[in-house]
């Protein structure tokens, strides 16, 4: 499915969705610099993460009902920090998945949650909203789910703890054979700074995540980080290396906050 608009090397915070691969995009949002996804087909819509805010939230899905005419019927959280769940109660109706110890890391998280995100900088009134008003999936992931969203298949996957033990990914298939997978690999792939690692990642299995997510994605696979540019393959063994020599089996630093 064609989109009302394009861009082809959106930089961090744009307003314009850049397309990746027929009736898939993602637009990169200010502030952090997160990025979300869409997964269009021909009897579903699909929104991976949901910004920072309720009021991104909205904005996501106003944007989205101009981009397809459509509204989003499924939302994947890729893991619980804010920047990524926060605005997920602008889409009601629509279902909402996450990978299965998901809801209890939100449920246990509610308040840091929102002290993180005041921190970070949003304001206090806005986080303290967002958090009284935060989604929990209802759809849980244990390991892999296919969905169809008509004549568009995306398959979510559990790929391994990493940046939480809960991370997750969406893989959407090329279109022909010849057309490369595109991955959004929420925060286990960061390109725009150094993989964050707050007191809920696993340092240790996070190189083997990464692992995953190129036998997911394949040589020619398109991989779209939680935070910058979309990167490839080398990219992403370059990062599984640097991840592997600044963790091996050590805790995370515990003066580094997630996000």
């Amino acid at each position: 499915m064609d989109f009302v608009e394009s861009a082809q090397q959106p930089g961090a915070g744009s307003s314009v969705w850049e397309h990746l691969a027929p009736g898939v995009a993602r637009r990169r949002l200010p502030g952090l610099d997160v990025t979300v996804g869409l997964v269009v087909g021909s009897d579903a819509v699909l929104l991976i993460d949901t910004g920072a805010t309720p009021r991104a939230g909205e904005e996501l899905r106003q944007q989205v009902a101009a981009l397809t005419g459509r509204e989003v019927t499924h939302v994947v959280l890729t893991h619980g920090h804010f920047d990524h769940v926060f605005g997920t109660a602008a889409f009601t109706g629509a279902e909402v998945y996450g990978q299965a110890s998901l809801d209890g890391y939100l449920r246990r998280e509610r308040e840091a949650l929102r002290e993180n995100a005041v921190e970070l900088g949003t304001d206090p009134l806005e986080a303290a909203q967002a958090a009284g008003a935060l989604v929990l999936p209802g759809r849980p992931v244990h390991g892999e789910l296919d969905l169809d969203l008509g004549e568009r298949p995306v398959r979510l996957v559990h790929p391994g703890p990493g940046h939480t033990g809960h991370d997750l990914v969406v893989v959407v298939p090329g279109a022909s054979a010849s057309d490369p997978a595109v991955v959004f690999c929420g925060d286990l792939v960061e390109e725009s700074g150094e993989p964050q690692a707050g007191a809920d990642a696993v340092p240790g299995a996070w190189a083997a995540a990464v692992d995953a997510l190129l036998e997911l994605g394949g040589e020619t696979g398109r991989y779209v980080p939680g935070h910058g540019a979309v990167v490839d393959a080398r990219f992403l063994r370059a990062q599984r290396d640097a991840l592997a020599e600044r963790f091996g089996g050590q805790d995370p630093d515990p003066g580094v906050r997630p996000h």
